[in-house]
């Protein structure tokens, strides 16, 4: 009787930056199929090549792990768009990118990521319950967005906060609807015809 080989972690000892890297990769992948509920800090570890003691030691706790994974998906997502833009990221919502240009790199951003894009519609709703661990970030990050947004907008429309709120939204909507049946919609040209709408001029 054949039985399976027993699982083999890998020794190979990565320099600590890359295996919290490594960490939040895989982290990221298990929440965007299973969200963060689902999440196992047994699997992460297990495809980490790691014993759980060993992965908590790069990363802290359940919840903090959760954290650095947004975290760390919004410094990639920043970087990714001031490439895009041609800007430094530090410049990124100051002194030049009008919001539709903006809007526009962020929604071809996310269309070539929908499993990140995922991640935070799953975790952005489970985080409305004030007990999840990713509540006080995900009111702070929406917070935080409308702030950038609107300054995009600051010298061109009277109320530029309620423009933030509904490109925000519309957005936010139309990622659901792309998630939900990616075969159907087809993201940047949603929000092409729904940018006619927002930004008429």
């Amino acid at each position: 009787m054949q039985t399976s080989p027993p699982f083999r972690r890998d020794r190979a000892r990565l320099p600590a930056a890359e295996r919290r890297r490594q960490i939040l990769e895989m982290t990221t992948k298990l929440i965007a199929e299973r969200g963060f509920w689902g999440l196992s800090m047994q699997d992460v570890a297990d495809g980490c090549g790691l014993t759980v003691p060993g992965m908590l030691h790069h990363v802290g706790s359940k919840d903090s792990l959760l954290v650095a994974v947004l975290e760390y998906r919004d410094e990639q997502d920043a970087r990714s768009l001031a490439e895009m833009l041609g800007r430094p990221v530090h410049q990124l919502w100051t002194d030049g990118p009008s919001l539709p240009e903006v809007c526009a790199a962020l929604v071809r951003r996310n269309a070539e990521q929908p499993e990140i894009v995922r991640l935070f519609a799953v975790l952005e709703a489970e985080s409305l319950a004030p007990g999840h661990p990713a509540h006080d970030y995900f009111k702070a990050r929406q917070s935080r967005t409308l702030d950038e947004l609107s300054s995009l907008a600051a010298d061109t429309v009277a109320n530029p906060r309620e423009l933030a709120a509904q490109v925000m939204a519309m957005m936010d909507g139309l990622q659901i609807q792309w998630l939900r049946d990616p075969q159907t919609y087809d993201l940047v040209r949603s929000w092409e015809a729904a940018a006619t709408r927002l930004f008429p001029s």
